[in-house]
C-alpha cells in the first residue's frame, strides 16, 4: 500500500480528544482522515476532519479499507468507547469475528493490541495518542488551593495499591475508599459511574484514586480526567481525586480546579517511585 506521509488517521470514540488532536495535529502540517462511531463520536469531530468514514463498534474491515482508499499509514486511537455496547450495539464484520477468535481474554488490553496487531498487519502503524499532545498529561503535585490531610494521604497509598491491582488484572483503573476501606472498584461502566457507586456507599468524604495499568500502553485506554470527573465527585459529597501524573490525560485543567475549589476537593498528581513508595 502506497501511503501519504502527510496524512494521519484518527479511530474516534467519544469525547473531546479527538478534537483537540485534530486541531494539534493540522498545526504539525498533517491531513486528518477520521474513522467515527456511531452514537459515540460527536458530528463536531467529523466535520473538523478530511474525510471521514463512519461505522459500528466491530466494522473493522470497513475500517482498513478506508485508511487503505485514502493512503493512511499510520493512526491513532482517541476517545471513549461505552465498553458495554460489545453487548448490545456490535456489528462485527468478518474480519472482526475472524480476529474476535483469536482473542483469549475479552478484556480491553488484549481487545485493543489485537486491533493494533490487525491494523498493522495491513501496514497501518498505530501512534502514542499522546502524539502533539503531551501538554495534557496530568501534572505533579497538589492542584487546588486544598491539600490532602495525613489520613487522606494514608487512603491515597492504600487506594494506589488496589488500582494497581485491578489494573494488572485488566480490569480497570479507578477505586473508591475511605478510611483505608474499598468502596468502590472500577470494572466496564466506567470512571464515573465507579464514583457515584463508591461515593453513595461511604456517603462523604470519599477518596478516589486513579492510576495507570501495570505495563501501559500509550498508544490507546490512557486514563482520562475532566470536570465530569469533579461533577461525579461533588455529587457525591467526595474529599479528594489523585491520579498518576504523567501517566494520565487531563482535560480543561483550569475548570478542574477551579471547579474543585468550589466544592473543596483536592486534586493530586502523584508519583510513584523506584522504591513503590509515593511522591505528591
Amino acid at each position: 500500500m502506497e501511503v501519504d506521509p502527510r496524512k494521519i488517521g484518527i479511530i474516534a470514540g467519544a469525547g473531546q480528544f479527538p478534537l483537540l488532536f485534530i486541531e494539534a495535529a493540522r498545526n504539525a502540517g498533517r491531513t486528518v482522515v477520521v474513522v467515527a462511531h456511531k452514537n459515540e463520536t460527536s458530528a463536531a469531530i467529523a466535520e473538523a476532519a478530511d474525510a471521514v468514514c463512519w461505522v459500528k463498534l466491530g466494522q473493522l474491515g470497513k475500517m482498513i479499507n478506508f485508511f487503505k482508499d485514502q493512503a493512511v499509514g499510520e493512526t491513532v486511537f482517541l476517545g471513549a468507547i461505552t465498553k458495554t455496547r460489545i453487548f448490545r450495539d456490535v456489528l462485527p464484520d468478518f474480519k472482526c469475528l475472524t480476529l474476535w477468535n483469536t482473542i483469549d481474554t475479552k478484556q480491553d488490553d488484549a481487545i485493543l493490541r489485537a486491533v493494533a496487531g490487525a491494523l498493522e498487519k495491513d501496514g497501518i502503524k498505530v501512534l502514542e495518542s499522546t502524539l502533539y499532545l503531551r501538554h495534557l498529561l496530568f501534572p505533579k503535585g497538589v492542584l487546588t488551593r486544598k491539600k490532602p490531610t495525613r489520613e487522606q494521604r494514608e487512603d491515597i497509598a492504600f487506594g494506589w495499591s488496589n488500582a494497581r491491582a485491578i489494573g494488572r488484572l485488566d480490569i480497570g483503573q479507578c477505586v473508591v475508599v475511605r478510611n483505608q476501606s474499598v468502596a468502590a472498584v472500577e470494572a466496564i461502566e466506567g470512571t464515573d459511574a465507579t464514583i457515584l457507586r463508591g461515593g453513595a456507599l461511604v456517603k462523604e468524604k470519599a477518596v478516589v484514586v486513579k492510576v495507570k495499568k501495570p505495563g501501559q500502553d500509550f498508544r490507546f485506554d490512557l486514563p482520562a480526567t475532566g470536570l465530569t470527573t469533579i461533577e461525579s465527585l461533588k455529587s457525591v459529597q467526595g474529599a479528594v481525586l489523585a491520579v498518576e501524573a504523567g501517566q494520565s490525560l487531563l482535560f480543561d485543567r483550569e475548570q478542574v480546579v477551579r471547579a474543585a475549589d468550589a466544592a473543596g476537593i483536592v486534586v493530586v498528581g502523584v508519583e510513584e517511585r523506584a522504591d513503590g513508595s509515593l511522591d505528591f
